[in-house]
């Protein structure tokens, strides 16, 4: 049995909540709706409602863990199968991807050089840090 639509079911599309969840963007449906009427999944750089149809070759634009990745639908997935299944159904831009990879290093690079103390303050020190908090504002 073939997971991919028939020609005659492509011209319907999926919904985009359902589609995001078939492709394991979102882990539930409800996550997927949140997102969505939440603003941070664009469909054709358009925003648009959970219940809006989704086709092959459309641009899907969704920001996961506040980075922006741009994605082309491939296919139309009839079930929420394997992850490796899932990404068969789309493909990420190269420009998505270089800029999602500049991010991560970035990011790798801001927590190496962020001091870290060796062990958590005792109450002794969080009452030290809190009173200089205090009066820095």
């Amino acid at each position: 049995m073939n997971d991919r639509t028939t020609p005659g079911e492509e011209s319907e599309g999926h919904r985009l909540d359902k589609w995001l969840w078939h492709c394991r963007f979102y882990k539930t449906r409800s996550l997927a709706t949140a997102a969505i009427t939440g603003g941070k999944v664009h469909l054709n750089a358009e925003r648009v409602k959970p219940a809006h149809r989704v086709r092959i070759a459309d641009r899907l634009s969704l920001s996961l863990d506040g980075i922006v990745g741009e994605f082309e639908v491939l296919g139309l997935p009839r079930r929420r199968g394997p992850a490796a299944e899932a990404q068969s159904f789309y493909r990420e831009t190269p420009e998505s991807a270089q800029r999602r990879v500049q991010l991560r290093e970035q990011q790798r690079l801001a927590q190496i050089s962020r001091p870290r103390p060796d062990a958590r303050p005792d109450k002794r020190d969080r009452r030290r840090l809190m009173r200089l908090q205090r009066d820095q504002t």
